[in-house]
């Protein structure tokens, strides 16, 4: 066992004994109208939901609209960039036997590999929802495949906040002002990067500072085989043309400069390239994330729009997912009614088409939202961002391990990261890349091919 792995086994060993095969929830007695064991109901008990930065709004609105309930709300990092703090931080109230939280946000699809299932000889945190803590209707009117991360045993242990699939955001002013072509593929994109360079230096095409904008935006959208599972086999092959290909396309626009290493939530980023970047492979939560965010690109109306997905010439559409995190209720609260509550408010209620950040994962109010995006007149293709934005969530590539119970992300931050900033190259640290995979991949019960 490297070093690495030596170091994850013993955090896992030291905040956790999850058993991924281990049962879920107990069923319910003749007394529990929610089909599982649950603590003493009392509909006047306060509620903590945990949420990070972006999510405090929606809790808050439903904290005022619905004053018929008590509302604490917590701020974490949401589990972003693969930190496993919510999983940590259950295992501890776990092992306390108290403490756990009714509601948590993570931006993470693989939670329910743990949280769907009996920890520290606790039953499982997550509450099966389709057991009577939301409504049948609700969850049978999420877009296909949208729950699939957390359907366990045919129940449902989230609910989903948005779909995230990536598409080519672009600044059609400076497309405008400097008579380029919006690229389609990944061929044309770089073949850009190298006009831009040598006519307009300075200009950008994107972050790779961030593990989500290398590796999910970019190694996924690829169709990259480098993290992938089959039952309980993890399978990753970096010498696939398409890992190979997207790897040397990041090194040489990195290395003319159209590919930065300033992370996209840095302060570093929007003082350099606030008004310099002429377009980025992204989710479609870059909408309010990114483009519209006053703090970084903050974007006036009708310069940016959504583009088709990047894909290989002559190959088909296979795009990446950013994300799309999920709400989880605890099958500790006490108070389910109001945590149900909560879970449809926050994913199909009247705030959730303004307060979602990205494209909803409730069909619905996807669908609002979309109307809403196309009518704002905001965005610089109004008139087709309907149409490109669905058939990009039509269109992500399945042969990412997306329910696999480690992140993707760590190995890019903690491993390439470094070795760029050393003056190194991504293929040149490809072995230690693959590696970590292998090594995470072990120490959390897989088999590795």
């Amino acid at each position: 066992m490297t070093a690495a792995a030596a170091a994850i086994a013993l955090l896992v060993a030291g905040c956790s004994d999850n058993d991924p095969g281990g049962p879920t929830n107990s069923p319910g007695g003749s007394d529990s109208p929610y089909g599982f064991e649950t603590a003493d109901q009392d509909a006047a008990s306060p509620i903590t939901i945990w949420v990070d930065a972006d999510r405090a709004k929606i809790a808050e609105a439903f904290k005022a609209d619905h004053p018929e309930y008590t509302v604490n709300i917590e701020t974490y990092d949401g589990n972003a960039g693969g930190t496993d703090s919510f999983r940590t931080k259950i295992s501890l109230f776990d092992q306390a036997g108290e403490g756990w939280p009714d509601v948590v946000w993570s931006g993470q699809v693989n939670d329910a590999t743990w949280a769907a299932h009996e920890m520290n000889g606790n039953q499982a945190f997550a509450a099966p929802l389709n057991l009577g803590v939301v409504d049948q209707t609700f969850l049978d009117e999420y877009t296909a495949g949208a729950l699939d991360p957390v359907t366990v045993d045919g129940n449902v242990y989230g609910a989903r906040d948005n779909l995230a699939p990536v598409v080519f955001w672009y600044n059609q002013a400076l497309f405008d002002e400097f008579g380029y072509s919006i690229p389609t593929t990944w061929e044309e994109y770089q073949a850009l990067g190298d006009k831009v360079a040598a006519e307009h230096p300075g200009y950008i095409l994107g972050s790779i500072g961030d593990p989500f904008t290398a590796v999910l935006s970019n190694m996924w959208s690829a169709q990259a085989p480098i993290y992938q599972v089959d039952g309980n086999t993890f399978k990753t092959d970096f010498a696939d043309d398409h890992a190979t290909r997207m790897i040397d396309l990041m090194d040489h626009m990195y290395a003319n400069g159209t590919l930065v290493p300033e992370g996209l939530f840095t302060p570093e980023f929007p003082t350099k390239y606030k008004d310099k970047v002429l377009g980025i492979p992204g989710p479609t939560w870059f909408t309010g994330g990114i483009i519209q965010n006053p703090g970084i690109l903050d974007a006036a109306p009708g310069t940016w729009g959504a583009g088709a997905p990047l894909h290989w010439d002559g190959e088909p559409v296979g795009t990446g997912n950013v994300g799309g995190g999920f709400w989880y209720g605890s099958s500790h609260s006490t108070n389910l009614e109001a945590v149900g509550s909560f879970l449809q408010y926050a994913t199909s209620g009247p705030k959730s088409v303004e307060l979602i950040t990205g494209l909803p994962a409730h069909a619905p109010t996807a669908a609002k939202w979309l109307d809403a995006q196309a009518a704002s007149g905001y965005w610089a293709n109004s008139d087709t961002f309907k149409a490109v934005v669905t058939d990009a969530a039509s269109n992500i590539w399945g042969g990412w391990g997306a329910t696999l119970s480690f992140s993707s992300e760590p190995a890019w931050a903690e491993i390439v990261v470094p070795a760029l900033a050393k003056g190194e190259t991504i293929k040149s640290v490809v072995p230690q890349w693959e590696q970590r995979y292998k090594d995470d991949a072990q120490v959390n019960g897989y088999d590795v091919e």
